[in-house]
C-alpha cells in the first residue's frame, strides 16, 4: 500500500507537521513510534485505513522529526512530542478522541491523557514506553540497544542495514516488506541524529492511577524493544483496562496480528459508543 498524499499543518511554534486524515466520525489518533525513519503510515498502513472505513475519523500524523514532517535540531523531549500533538489537534479543532500509539507514540498517548485528561476519551497502547527508566531499557532490550548503535553508525541508510534493525520489531521477520524498508530508508536519511540522541522519556509508572479512560493494550511475548512485564505494571496500576498478550509477536502487534488489533481497536471504540 503506497503512502497517500498527505497534508500540512504549521504549528504556532512555527514546527511543520504532515499528517493524513481520512473518514468521518468519532475521530480515532494514530501515534507512531520512534524506530528510525518511522512515519504514521509506515507503523499503521494495515490499521487505519480499516478503521476509517468503519466509520470513524483516522489522523495519522508524523511526529517532529519523522516521516515528512519537520526534523528540526533541538532537544526530543517527551513534552516537545506531546506539545506538537496537542497543537495539531487544536488546529484541527478535535476536542475529544481515542489514541493508539505505539512505543514512543503510546508514551506520548499516557502523557497527553494525564495532562488533557478531557481531551482523551479511550487510549489503544501497543507496548508503551514510558513505563521504566530510560537506562533499564537499554540494559535490559536488545532492540534499544542496537537501533541506537545502528543509527548513531549510520547503518540504516540503506535497504540491507534497515531491513536487518527491522526485522528485530517482528517475530516474523519475513512480513517485513519491501515497501516498509525502502519507506524508512528515505526518511531516515532526512534524519538528524539527535532525533534519538537527545530523546528523553520520562518513567510515568508512579502516574498511572491518575489515568481516567477505558485502555486496551497490546503487548507482543517476545519484544525486544519493550519488556512485557510493562502490561503488568499498567494492569496493578490502572482501572478500567485490558491487555492482549500475544505469543509468536515482537514489537508490532498492529503488523503481525493485524486483523485481531484491528477487530478488537474497533470493538473497545464501539464500547464508547453504548
Amino acid at each position: 500500500m503506497a503512502a497517500p498524499n498527505g497534508q500540512y499543518i504549521t504549528l504556532q511554534d512555527g514546527l511543520r507537521l504532515h499528517y493524513l486524515d481520512q473518514g468521518a466520525g468519532q475521530p480515532v489518533v494514530f501515534i507512531h513510534g520512534s524506530g528510525p525513519g518511522a512515519s504514521g503510515h509506515s507503523n499503521f498502513k494495515q490499521n487505519y485505513p480499516q478503521l476509517a472505513a468503519a466509520g470513524h475519523r483516522v489522523i495519522v500524523p508524523d511526529l517532529p522529526g519523522y516521516g515528512a514532517s519537520d526534523k528540526p535540531e533541538t532537544q526530543y523531549t517527551l513534552d516537545f512530542f506531546v506539545a506538537a500533538l496537542s497543537g495539531l489537534l487544536d488546529q484541527l479543532d478535535i476536542g475529544r478522541c481515542v489514541l493508539v500509539g505505539n512505543s514512543l507514540g503510546g508514551a506520548i498517548a499516557l502523557k497527553l491523557a494525564l495532562d488533557e485528561p478531557q481531551r482523551v476519551s479511550r487510549l489503544v497502547l501497543m507496548a508503551p514506553g514510558g513505563l521504566m527508566e530510560k537506562e533499564q531499557y537499554y540494559l535490559q532490550m536488545e532492540g534499544i540497544q542496537r537501533m541506537g548503535a545502528a543509527f548513531a553508525a549510520g547503518q540504516l541508510k540503506d535497504a540491507d542495514g534497515m531491513r536487518k534493525l527491522l526485522g528485530l520489531q517482528l517475530f516474523d521477520a519475513s512480513l517485513l516488506s519491501d515497501e516498509t524498508v525502502e519507506e524508512r530508508v528515505a526518511v531516515v536519511n532526512q534524519q538528524p541524529l539527535c532525533v534519538l540522541s537527545t530523546m528523553q522519556v520520562p518513567n510515568m509508572s508512579a502516574r498511572l492511577g491518575e489515568l481516567q479512560c477505558p485502555i486496551l493494550g497490546f503487548w507482543g511475548m517476545n519484544d525486544k524493544f519493550c519488556p512485557v512485564a510493562g502490561a503488568q505494571t499498567m494492569m496493578h496500576a490502572c482501572s478500567r483496562i485490558r491487555f492482549v498478550l500475544l505469543s509468536e509477536c515482537g514489537h508490532w502487534a498492529m503488523v503481525e496480528y493485524a486483523e485481531l488489533f484491528n477487530s478488537e481497536c474497533q470493538a473497545f471504540i464501539a464500547e464508547g459508543r453504548t
